[in-house]
């Protein structure tokens, strides 16, 4: 363990081990129930399901949710897990036998990036086939189709004849309908032909089968039919990924839904983000453990430790809003995925130990 010997870094790596993994719990916790008590209330509708089916589903759906706030728990329990060593004259005792905090902390940060390497290939696919059973335990709890928040998503789609744009306010989960469907057709030189509004559009072999359309093209008035036929090169798994979230895709299966959404002509910006930001998340969860670092090393005989751990949650926040401000500049074509997901936790992890130089060094 660099130069402070294996049992003082063992020690070390389960006390962090121990206090992060009880904040990390606590929160799980509380999302389970918080989201429990939604469920009953839902179900309170007129809704006759069992309370132990609605707690089933809420456990389905709490690991997503809670691998959102991960960061959180690693930032709040490495700033207690100091606290504590702090408080305990443990680390003073470190230091006075000539240990400096890169050396215990060194042992912190390994288990960060072991933490965020775990979550990334092990977590992240499990929440994410938790949360699949839970949308189809919901769609029969409460007998409706998912949209999956696909309003206004756009699909743009190749065949033989050209080129097509669908814009589609709903879509059912398994990516076979579509509703409040508005198509842009363009011809193989790239020149609009028409225009289709329909109420609703079915995923056929090869083609869309749009209900009760009605076509605008340039020079001509609107004429209405029955059904109209769109050829397209889609599947419905690939349109199923086109409206559907990103985190509804494990980390092992995006690099194959990029390459496919890619070929299908589709755009796979969410999906690419998605892949870095999970590369990223080991080091984020770093820069977490070296701001607590930075904010909860001072002795308490010397005070103002409150306002430095304040400094430190303020600090910890604003690093993780800057992560979803830069994923929504990556959505948005603005920044390059890697920029967007990479960049954050770099600066984080940089300013915290340029607070630890100047602790340490001056």
């Amino acid at each position: 363990m660099i130069g402070i010997g294996y049992t003082l870094g063992r020690y070390l790596s389960l006390r962090f081990i121990q206090t992060i993994g009880a904040v990390f719990l606590t929160v799980f916790g509380l999302i389970y129930m918080i989201d429990l008590v939604e469920l009953i209330r839902r179900a309170g509708e007129g809704v006759q399901v069992r309370t132990l089916t609605l707690a089933r589903l809420s456990f389905f759906r709490a690991p997503m949710i809670a691998e959102q706030v991960m960061p959180f728990a690693v930032l709040f329990g490495s700033i207690a897990a100091f606290l504590t060593l702090s408080r305990k004259l443990e680390l003073v005792i470190a230091r006075a036998s000539g240990v400096s905090v890169w050396q215990f902390g060194f042992p912190p940060v390994m288990v960060a990036l072991a933490m965020g390497l775990l979550a990334m290939m092990a977590y992240n696919p499990v929440a994410v086939a938790l949360k699949q059973r839970a949308e189809e335990l919901e769609t029969r709890i409460f007998a409706r189709q998912l949209d999956q928040g696909n309003r206004n998503r756009f699909i743009r789609q190749l065949s033989v004849d050209g080129s097509s744009i669908i814009r589609a306010g709903q879509g059912t989960a398994d990516g076979s309908t579509l509703a409040q469907v508005t198509v842009f057709v363009f011809d193989r030189a790239g020149i609009l032909l028409e225009r289709v509004e329909a109420d609703t559009a079915t995923l056929q072999r090869g083609f869309w089968r749009l209900e009760n359309a009605r076509i605008l093209t340039v020079g001509i008035e609107p004429q209405a039919a029955d059904v109209y036929l769109l050829a397209t090169n889609l599947t419905r798994d690939e349109v199923r990924q086109a409206l559907g979230s990103s985190e509804n895709v494990s980390f092992w299966r995006l690099p194959a839904t990029i390459r496919q959404l890619e070929l299908a002509g589709l755009d796979a910006t969410r999906y690419r983000l998605r892949h870095q930001g999970l590369l990223a998340r080991p080091f984020l969860l770093i820069a977490m453990v070296i701001i607590a670092a930075s904010v909860s090393l001072r002795f308490f005989r010397f005070g103002g430790v409150a306002k430095l751990v304040l400094g430190g949650v303020a600090a910890g926040f604003v690093l993780y809003i800057s992560t979803q401000i830069a994923e929504d500049l990556g959505a948005n074509g603005l920044l390059s995925a890697p920029i967007a997901a990479w960049f954050p936790a770099i600066i984080g992890s940089l300013l915290g130990t340029l607070v630890l130089l100047h602790q340490e060094d001056g």
